[in-house]
């Protein structure tokens, strides 16, 4: 198949870059929402404090794993 390029200028050329899926405007804002969602409970899990994690199973390695990941990062994204 041949690919016509987006022009280097365009907003979207890291698309065709990465050769990411064009996503549909709803799918697009989905996508943005989990991210926030993500970065959000990434922060309040760092928040916590040692009893709470401990209620959880967690020590703050585990902690510190999760929060320095990329908010694009989605362990949903994992199969």
């Amino acid at each position: 198949m041949n690919r016509q390029r987006i022009p280097l200028h365009h907003p979207l050329r890291w698309f065709d870059e990465w050769r990411l899926p064009p996503l549909s405007a709803g799918r697009l804002l989905a996508r943005l929402r989990r991210w926030h969602r993500l970065a959000r409970q990434r922060r309040q899990l760092a928040a916590l404090d040692e009893h709470a994690l401990k209620d959880l199973g967690l020590s703050r390695a585990d902690v510190e794993a999760e929060i320095s990941r990329p908010f694009w990062d989605d362990p949903q994204d994992r199969g």
